[in-house]
């Protein structure tokens, strides 16, 4: 008795086994998934909200601060006094208040990654990009609430409005634009430093030099010569400028422009880096 050989058909063939995230993404849902994912890191806040005292409680510290230990001196070297300051040190705190809450990005996708959050992030059908971009949506927003609360005091304490609302509305998402970027930058430290604290650290040394180095809270002509060929190529000197220029009047052009030059810049730079690295992390 002879035997036969058996063929497997195309119907007995093991199916194939599809990867999760394997194929293009369409724009629709790219968007569902950051919606989803800004909903999971809204619900985090919710959940723990001592995460917003930075976004709450910096500008209300720094305004006091600097309006009240350093106004009447630098006020007068403006040719006027505090109330002065007031008027000059709020724009740039605007800036200064997007770099802060960039820092916290890096240090939120650090500690993601150590809870294997990031990890269980890469294993559905998503797009990569949709997980950091969902960060820095929820940042902008934290960003958002201390500006607010920024110019809030700044008005309470006399700061005055000499353009318009629009001009303000203007300088607000300008500093937007700027504190995105530099969250691709933080996101990348992030993903490539092995600790939240290591992240942190880096940050303040990113920090202190472009903060205390630019315009934000002392004019640059008191300054001496090399440290104002620093100021001058600073990017937080050109939006703190540009801010000003928005909110009090004056020529705001050129440091509106060198400002959206240096965002497009840093994102196009960090942002294929970061998601790259995201990808590979393990």
């Amino acid at each position: 008795m002879s035997t036969a050989t058996l063929t497997p058909t195309p119907t007995d063939a093991a199916p194939a086994r599809t990867v999760p995230g394997e194929g293009r993404i369409g724009l629709r849902g790219n968007l569902r998934h950051i919606g989803a994912l800004v909903r999971r890191n809204l619900l985090q806040i919710k959940r723990d909200p001592e995460s917003m005292f930075d976004a709450v409680l910096m500008p209300i510290v720094f305004t006091l601060l600097f309006v009240y230990v350093f106004g009447g001196s630098v006020g007068a070297s403006l040719g006027g006094d505090r109330q002065t300051y007031i008027n000059y040190v709020v724009p740039g705190l605007m800036a200064m208040m997007g770099m802060n809450i960039a820092m916290a990005v890096g240090t939120g996708v650090n500690d993601d990654f150590r809870k294997g959050i990031m990890d269980r992030f890469r294993t559905m059908p998503i797009a990569r990009s949709s997980v950091l971009i969902a960060k820095i949506v929820v940042e902008l927003g934290r960003m958002m609430v201390a500006t607010a609360i920024l110019l809030g005091m700044g008005f309470i304490l006399g700061m005055q409005l000499k353009t318009s609302v629009f001009g303000l509305l203007a300088a607000v998402a300008l500093a937007a634009v700027f504190g995105a970027a530099i969250m691709w930058i933080f996101i990348l430290l992030g993903l490539s430093l092995k600790t939240a604290q290591a992240v942190q650290g880096m940050g303040f040394l990113v920090l202190m030099p472009l903060q205390f180095g630019s315009s934000i809270f002392a004019p640059p002509t008191t300054m001496p010569g090399w440290l104002q060929t620093f100021t001058d190529y600073n990017p937080l000197s050109n939006l703190a400028d540009a801010a000003r220029g928005l909110m009090l009047g004056g020529p705001v052009a050129h440091s509106v422009w060198t400002t959206l030059a240096w965002a497009v810049g840093i994102t196009v730079v960090t942002a294929p880096l970061a998601v790259s690295k995201f990808r590979k992390k393990t």
